[in-house]
This record gives C-alpha cells, structure tokens and sequence, in this order.
C-alpha cells in the first residue's frame, strides 16, 4: 500500500481562500464549474513538487506569474499563504505545515515551516519541530539531508520522502513542438515525467524488463483504439522516439502524426498501469479525459478505480461518463461562492433513492450534486 494524504488545509492560495478536506479516500474525484477551483487544487501540489522536488519554489512562482498571482485577491487582500498536509504512515501521523508571505519584488518568503511525527497508539499528538523564518526556499530538504541522524532528521527525511512521492500529471501539451514528440534519452526511465516527455523511453524498458505488462499495456489501448497494434520503439545513439504500429500495416506511424487524443490516451494508460517500483504514492490528474473518446474515458476510470486499491489518486474532472465509474463518497464537488472555492462532500444517505435510478454522473448532469454554473 502506499502512504496517502489524509488531509490537507489550504488558505490563501489563487481561490483556495481557506479550505479543508479530512478522510481523503483513495480515489478522490473533484466535480465543479469552469473556474470553481479544481485546477487550483492540483497547482498547489504541483507547487510542492517544486518546492520539496526540485527546490525551485522561486523558478514555479515566476513560471506563473509572480507570488501576487497565486495569492487568493493578491496580496492586498491576502498577504500570506498558508497550509497544513497530513501523511499516514504505519508508524503514525507526519505533520507538514508552511507559510509562505509575499516580498519584494513579487516573491515569496517563508514566514514559518513546522513539520512533527505523532506515533500512531500513544493517542498523543508530537511537538511541532520549528525550522525558522525568512528563507526563500523550504529548509525541511536541508534538515533532511543533514548530517545530524538523531529524531528530527529521520522525521524531516520521512516527510521530504512522503512528499516527493505526489506527482502531478496533465498530458495536454500535444502541439508540435511537445516533448513526448521530440527524441528523448533513452535512460531517462526511472519514473515517467509529469508532461510524458519520456513515454517513450518508459515503454521501451517495460518490454525490455517487463513484457507482460508491456503487452497488457498494449491490449489496453487496443480496446479503446482498435487501430492500434503494438508500439515499436528502437534506440538510436541513445535515443528514443514514440512510435507504433497500426494493424494491417507494415510502416510504423511517429508521434508527430498520431492524434491529441491518442497521445493521451497512450500516456494516461501507460501511466495507470506502471509497476509499483516506478508508480508515486500519490497521482494527481488534471482533466485526464481531455480529448479522449467516451470509451477511452471509460476505460481510464475503470483503470483509476482499480489502480486506488493500491495508491491513491485525485483526478480533477468535467466528464460525467469519468464520474460514472465513482461512489458518492470517493467525490467532492468544488463551487465558486464570492470568488471563494468551496468543498463538499456528498451525503449518501439523502441521494440513495436517486441511485436506485441514476449513475453519480447523471446526477451531477441533472445539476442534483451541485457543481454546476
């Protein structure tokens, strides 16, 4: 199993005013209206990726448009942004908390960041472990990588690990100039890059290393594209490229003149059905359905439901047939009130006579569950 997030409370962040969601489920589907705050969701750990990842919080913030973008109003109305994530483990409770203040020139500052370790059974929660104020990048990696072993670099280390393991995926870049059409390094293949830039060199080391899987992946995509054959991809100098095969024909087709839509649904299935060595404990995935045939929609909640036995996912969604194949409890419908992102859960008890008649989708589309503009 992996170690999922329990819960997470975000305030000041784009129109994550102030929310909080506790008991996330494994498979957790957010719902809403364009604008209502999903993508918001994903940002913000695609933001810790690069703040606990990459150590580039400051690259992230200027990539999106300076600290005052990502403040909920800017900084006027809010001048620090602040959260608190949860992560279980076996041993217990991991704590991770940070603020972050906006600064001259349009920066952030971390005006605090805390993180403890409450072991599970002493029914007792740890004393926060303080790491300061005024520094541009999180220090929780320093602590962890110290070489102080003693409690707090164990804990820092455990929760830097936790954390790096959550992995924001958007397979929507399919223009020309994409990086999953572009030749990649062939050793580039030990997990599979949030862009799918190196699909490529992921798939060649399945068949190398994994045929089985490598096949199943292939059948996979056959039952949403029945064209499809098999993938035929060489190293060159080093170098991959995506390429496959279409049934009844002997020339292989490039990645430059396979549809949008294909594309996804080649990473987006590959993805889904990696083995638990090179899988994060934690994928976050932002309107997967894009641009997919409404069986390949299908096919991939189906894969997402069955890929949350074992690690735990948050798709962000406008697609009803996505919604289909998730409880009420698994979906959090995400509305817009005062420009303000509000979260809730679903009661299942008060819908259980519509689902006599209706899967979750219709009801989202007969706007029953709210989400709606």
């Amino acid at each position: 199993m992996s170690n999922p997030i329990e819960s997470v409370r975000i305030k000041g962040f784009r129109s994550l005013a102030d929310v909080e969601i506790e008991n996330l489920p494994m498979a957790t589907v957010l719902i809403g209206a364009n604008g209502s705050g999903k993508s918001n969701f994903v940002r913000f750990f695609e933001m810790m990726s690069w703040m606990i990842g990459a150590r580039r919080l400051a690259e992230f913030v200027q990539r999106q448009g300076g600290a005052d973008d990502q403040l909920f109003g800017g900084s006027k109305i809010s001048p620090r942004l602040e959260a608190e994530i949860v992560m279980r483990t076996e041993a217990g409770r991991n704590d991770y908390r940070f603020a972050l203040a906006h600064a001259h020139p349009d920066r952030f500052v971390f005006t605090d960041e805390a993180f403890r370790f409450s072991r599970e059974g002493l029914g007792t929660e740890a004393s926060w472990q303080h790491l300061g104020s005024g520094h541009p990048e999180a220090k929780i990696v320093e602590t962890a990588q110290s070489d102080e072993s003693d409690g707090n670099q164990r804990t820092a280390g455990v929760l830097v690990y936790l954390l790096r393991r959550c992995a924001v995926y958007q397979f929507h870049d399919t223009s020309d100039d994409s990086r999953i059409k572009k030749r990649w390094d062939a050793e580039d293949n030990n997990y599979l890059r949030s862009h799918g830039g190196n699909l490529a060199a992921i798939l060649l080391r399945l068949e190398r290393e994994d045929r089985r899987r490598f096949e199943s992946i292939c059948d996979h995509i056959r039952r949403a594209l029945p064209i499809f054959d098999r993938f035929e991809i060489e190293e060159s100098y080093g170098k991959v490229l995506l390429r496959w095969k279409a049934k009844g024909m002997d020339k292989t087709v490039g990645a430059h003149l396979t549809s949008d839509g294909s594309l996804r649904l080649f990473a987006l299935v590959t993805l889904l059905n990696l083995p638990s060595g090179i899988l994060p404990d934690v994928l976050l995935l932002d309107e997967p359905e894009l641009g997919l045939h409404p069986a390949a929609v299908a096919l991939v909640g189906d894969m997402i439901k069955a890929l949350a036995e074992d690690r735990q996912v948050i798709a962000a969604t406008q697609s009803p047939l996505l919604v289909d194949k998730f409880g009420l409890d698994e979906i959090l419908v995400l509305e817009l009130q005062d420009r303000r992102t509000e979260i809730r859960r679903c009661d299942e008890e008060a819908y259980q006579h519509w689902l006599e008649e209706y899967a979750t989708g219709e009801l989202w589309q007969k706007n029953l569950l709210g989400g709606r503009p």
